[in-house]
Formats: C-alpha cells, sequence, structure tokens
C-alpha cells in the first residue's frame, strides 16, 4: 500500500508512519516544521522529508491513502489536490480502525489517565511477553514506537482521546473505535475550545459507551459519579465492571497495595495512579491476564513518560516533571505528591499552557487544584495567549481563580527561572506540571539543582 502523510511530524501521526513502514508499505509525508524527537525518528527510518512546507506535487493517483494530521489546516495545499483526485482521506483514528477491523479491540478512555493505564497494560503485556498491537501516547520503557500494527496479533490496545480526529473530520477521535472492551478513568471537563460547554463534553463520552460492540465489556470507575452516571445509564448492552481504589498504605515514602499474596511495594503513587491501576488490572483480566500475574508484572511499572516522572533524586530532594494541566490532573498530581512526601515541604509549580487553561471563563476551574502544595506557583506567557488569540488575562484574575492569597505568579520565563534556581531545596518535593516548557527552562539544568 502507498500512503502519504499530510503533517507526519505531529506525536501520533510520526509514530504511526514508522508502525506502517515496519509493516512494509510505501510511506511518505509533508510537514511545514518538524521538531525532535519526531524529526530524528523519521529520519532513522528514512521518512524525514527532504524539505518542510507543503507540496501539491507529492500528490498523485499513485496514493491508495492519505493520512490527515491535525495540525494541517481545510485549505492545506497537498490536501486541497488529495479532494480534488479524489483519493481515499483518513484522520490516523479512522485509519487505525481500518487496520484493527478483524482484531478485539481495547480501548481506554477519560479525562486523565489514559496513558498511564495504556501503558500499565502494555508494560504488563510484555513483562509477560505476551505480542499485542498498540497505540500508546507516551513513550514507554522497553518500547520503540507509540505504535505498533501486525497481521497476526489477537489484540489491539488503544488509548481513546476525545479530542477531534482531523480538520475535516470533527468527530472525536475514541468515537471512531467500536471497541470490545473498553476502560472510563474518569470525566472532568477539558478542550473547552471545541466542547463550549460540560454538557457538551460530558456527551462525547456516552457516544463512547453507546459506540462498543453489542456484548463489550466496560470497565469503569465508580468512584467518579459522572463517568458512574454515563455508564450505568447507557442503554447499550454491554457488560459492566466497575472498579474502586485498591486497599494501601505509604510507608517510608513507599506506596504498598494490599493483595491476596500480600504487600505488595509499587514504584508509583497517588489515589489516581493506585485507580489506574485498578482499571489496568481489569483489562488485563480480560485479556487472559490473571491476578497474580498482574501484581507480579505492576511492581516494576515506574510510570509512562512525563506522567510524575523522578527526574532528579537525593535523600534529602526529590524533582518531579508531570504532564498535569487540566485542574482534575494538577488537583490529583499536587495531592499525591504531598500524601507520599507529607514530611517534605511540596513545592508544586505549574504552567498553564494550553488553549482551556489560558481562557478567562475555564480559569475559575482551578479553584483548589493547588491547595495541597505548601508553597504554589503559576506561570504563564501573556505572549502564548496572544498567539492563540484569547482574551488577556490578568495575575488579578489566576490568583481569584485558584483561591490562594499566597500564590506566586510570573509572566516571564527568566523571572520563573531565577526564582526556581535561587530555592534551597532541601527537604523538598519540588513538582513542574505543563504540556510546555516554561517558556523554554532546559530540564537537564534543573536536574543539577540537586
Amino acid at each position: 500500500m502507498n500512503i502519504h502523510f499530510i503533517a507526519i511530524g505531529g506525536s501520533a501521526m510520526h509514530n504511526l508512519a514508522i508502525a506502517l513502514h515496519q509493516k512494509g508499505y510505501q510511506v511518505s509525508g509533508s510537514d511545514d516544521t518538524i521538531h525532535n524527537p519526531s524529526k530524528s525518528r523519521l529520519e532513522k527510518h528514512g521518512l524525514l522529508p527532504d524539505a518542510f512546507g507543503w507540496f501539491p506535487e507529492k500528490i498523485s493517483s499513485d496514493l491508495e491513502v492519505i493520512i490527515l494530521g491535525m495540525h494541517a489546516k481545510k485549505d492545506n495545499p497537498e490536501l486541497l489536490k488529495a479532494q480534488q483526485l479524489g483519493l481515499k482521506i483518513y484522520s490516523y483514528p479512522e485509519f487505525l480502525y481500518e487496520q484493527s477491523k478483524d482484531k478485539t479491540r481495547v480501548v481506554i478512555g477519560g479525562s486523565h489517565g489514559k496513558t498511564t493505564i495504556t501503558s500499565m497494560i502494555l508494560h504488563v503485556l510484555n513483562y509477560h511477553e505476551r505480542e499485542v498491537d498498540y497505540m500508546v501516547g507516551a513513550q514507554l520503557e522497553g518500547f520503540e514506537t507509540m505504535v505498533h500494527l501486525t497481521a497476526e496479533n489477537d489484540f489491539i490496545v488503544l488509548e481513546g482521546d476525545e479530542y477531534l480526529s482531523s480538520p475535516i473530520d470533527r468527530r472525536p477521535k475514541f468515537h471512531l473505535y467500536k471497541p470490545n472492551i473498553a476502560l472510563l478513568s474518569g470525566i472532568a471537563w477539558d478542550h473547552i475550545n471545541v466542547f463550549p460547554t460540560f454538557e457538551n463534553y460530558t456527551d462525547q463520552f456516552a457516544i463512547f459507551t453507546d459506540s462498543m460492540i453489542h456484548g463489550g465489556s466496560m470497565i469503569y470507575n465508580e468512584e467518579d459519579e459522572i463517568v458512574k452516571e454515563v455508564v450505568e445509564s447507557s442503554e447499550n448492552h454491554i457488560k459492566k465492571y466497575p472498579y474502586t481504589t485498591p486497599n494501601h498504605f505509604i510507608e517510608n515514602g513507599i506506596t504498598y497495595i494490599e493483595t491476596a499474596e500480600g504487600d505488595l511495594p509499587l514504584e508509583i503513587f497517588g489515589k489516581h495512579n493506585l485507580q489506574n491501576l485498578a482499571g489496568a488490572k481489569w483489562i488485563c483480566q480480560h485479556m487472559g491476564i490473571d491476578e497474580d500475574a498482574f501484581y507480579e508484572a505492576i511492581g516494576s511499572f515506574s510510570g509512562a513518560s512525563k506522567r510524575l516522572e523522578k527526574i532528579a533524586v537525593t535523600p534529602s530532594t526529590v524533582i518531579f516533571k508531570d504532564f498535569a494541566h487540566s485542574p482534575s490532573k494538577v488537583a490529583a498530581t499536587t495531592r499525591a505528591v504531598k500524601d507520599q512526601y507529607s514530611e517534605r515541604t511540596v513545592l508544586a509549580c505549574l504552567e498553564l499552557h494550553t488553549y482551556s487553561s489560558l481562557n478567562a471563563e475555564f480559569l475559575s476551574e482551578y479553584k483548589d487544584s493547588l491547595k495541597a502544595a505548601d508553597t504554589a506557583v503559576v506561570f504563564y506567557s501573556p505572549k502564548a495567549v496572544k498567539i492563540k488569540q484569547l482574551e488577556a488575562v490578568t495575575a488579578q484574575q489566576i490568583a481569584k481563580a485558584f483561591q490562594r492569597d499566597d500564590l506566586i505568579i510570573y509572566t516571564h520565563p527568566q523571572e520563573f527561572k531565577d526564582f526556581l534556581f535561587r530555592q534551597n531545596l532541601d527537604n523538598v518535593a519540588l513538582v513542574l506540571m505543563s504540556s510546555g516548557n516554561y517558556g523554554g527552562l532546559d530540564f537537564e539544568e534543573v536536574k543539577r539543582l540537586v
């Protein structure tokens, strides 16, 4: 099959391109800019475009499939040429479904925890040498790519994102997968630019539940009231399996869960991660891994990339980098660090970077999200607000939204960096939360703070 990617440099797109190349397909692609790690990975596999930009001449009737990424616009010259020629155009989730129609599709959905749960499942399966196809949103230890596709594997495990599929397909990605087995971890309003009301956002998860294959199995977090309502009110003919936070305790900075075989020490921590573990266990059992085998493997799971990732540690200091940016994720991450390091000062730094987080109307959702931190810092760039063509937000609005009188706010990258680098981190747990990089913060330098 001859396939061309429009916007090949995206995180999911370049991994899919590599997976299809490894499957033996003829793959080409274009993009107007490609950054690392996408750039070096594409180069390694001979898939990096010769020049950046859009080239309609690359589009011909010899192409059997066009895969269109979200980074492209509706008026993209290559897209217009493909439409003119009547070529088959897929979004990447649509194409993943085409590749997995004859497999058992396992889809992990929810506003938060998707990547971690998918990563846990793949870690356990890999530990027990069970081969499956997959698509996950983070680079995992022991896995070369984030997408793997074969002709022979029976299962495919997919991280089910609720964001839009492509510039010309406005359906949420996870509506396209039609799972046999699914999981919902939690629902907390996100992507305000696409789903302007909470009700509209919640509806997407109801549609996802109803899109499941009849007779399928839905595993869901019954401690999340909205998830519980969505799943239990669904009239789809599916089997429903609730899960809750497992019994656990913390001793000397290590979290243990109680199992039939005794107390199991974990490398991960936090109530949200324990819920993720409980959901992953149910999924693995549906895939033929029994409870004892799951526990044997999960003890060595150290987390997904950028999800409470420990980047530096000494006997008196620990520094985490976390992808948390939505209010529910920020609250869960901050609380987890405080619970785990209750004897230390928790310094929590959050960058408001996404469209939703910089939206003046959405800011109030952050109320109490940094409450568990001893010292709370928020960084945002007025330049980023302008780029996203949003109404300007003020430091006063942010302070009011977070409901913390002692909130420290920075709007200039250098001032934030200066603050960070003059801190005495003895007996401190520092957590840096962002989907960005604080205006250019070098995390290698941060590691040298300890």
